[in-house]
């Protein structure tokens, strides 16, 4: 493989590394294996390779995304994030494309921590009356 552009894209506790290879012809591989085999839906498939499709580029890079943590649906997001900081590095136009759609734009929404006394982060007990 050729000249690659890297760059890691996360979401929740899931971590994305990307690697976007210039003149390939459409692969993309997530921890070894094809995509629609890692990702159980089409729904996620087609949300990870969304930057790709929306930028007219699904076919001009092949794509190797190592990804740990997290479950599936945060690691699709993890891969969209990282494959859209990807593209920058490769042409710094489509910045307003990938901006405009919310591509580029870490969510930080995790999950709260439990807090003392309570059951979750703000499930209580069960009040009795008797």
């Amino acid at each position: 493989m050729s000249q690659y552009f890297y760059s890691a894209g996360k979401r929740k506790t899931a971590i994305a590394r990307v690697k976007l290879f210039d003149g390939g012809k459409g692969d993309v591989t997530v921890n070894g294996k094809k995509i629609k085999e890692y990702f159980g839906t089409a729904v996620q498939v087609e949300n990870a390779l969304a930057p790709l499709r929306i930028t007219d580029n699904a076919k001009a890079f092949d794509v190797v995304v190592m990804v740990q943590g997290g479950g599936k649906a945060a690691q699709s997001d993890a891969v969209r994030h990282g494959i859209s900081r990807s593209l920058l590095l490769v042409d710094p136009e489509l910045r307003s494309t990938l901006k405009r759609e919310g591509f580029l734009r870490r969510d930080a929404r995790t999950k709260e921590r439990k807090k003392p006394g309570l059951k979750r982060a703000r499930r209580a007990p069960q009040f009795s009356k008797r």
